[in-house]
């Protein structure tokens, strides 16, 4: 029989009402210990602004912010981490292109040749977003489950 996952959550939550808790405890903390490892490798400038705006927080918590790389959930407790928007153009680099309007286009380009504009030699990128987490995905699952793994305990004691 297949339950949807309110359903399932209400189920746990029946036999072992500390699992939740534990567990959104264990996200928050593995959110901001990787938002820390993020913040070490983040490139940075003169002003650090980017590298200090790395933060975790819980999705529900900024719901107007855009979400990369993740679809919408329905898990209250979900972290996710945020930053300024410039971190995908560090991520990924950007691409040749000119300064003037529409420069990133073809018509851009012909402005660049006519003389408008300023032609930008692109940025390599500075991958340091998904490298960490890929990185320490193990050892978030592993922190995730121990803390499920606890209120199960602390359930069959009862």
């Amino acid at each position: 029989m297949i339950i949807g996952r309110e359903r399932l959550n209400q189920r746990i939550n029946d036999m072992a009402p500390n699992v939740e808790r534990y567990a959104a405890q264990a996200k928050m903390a593995a959110g901001t210990e990787l938002a820390e490892a993020i913040r070490q490798l983040a490139p940075r400038g003169a002003t650090l602004e980017y590298a200090e705006s790395i933060d975790a927080d819980l999705l529900a918590s900024r719901p107007a912010q855009e979400q990369v790389g993740t679809s919408k959930t329905k898990d209250p407790s979900a972290v996710g981490i945020f930053a300024e928007f410039i971190w995908r153009f560090l991520e990924f680099g950007t691409a040749p292109h000119n300064t003037a309007k529409g420069g990133g286009t073809v018509a851009g380009k012909k402005q660049a040749a006519a003389g408008g504009g300023n032609m930008h030699p692109g940025t390599a990128a500075q991958p340091h977003v998904f490298t960490t987490y890929r990185a320490m995905k193990p050892r978030i699952k592993r922190k995730i489950m121990a803390a499920v793994s606890r209120g199960v305990r602390e359930a069959m004691k009862k």
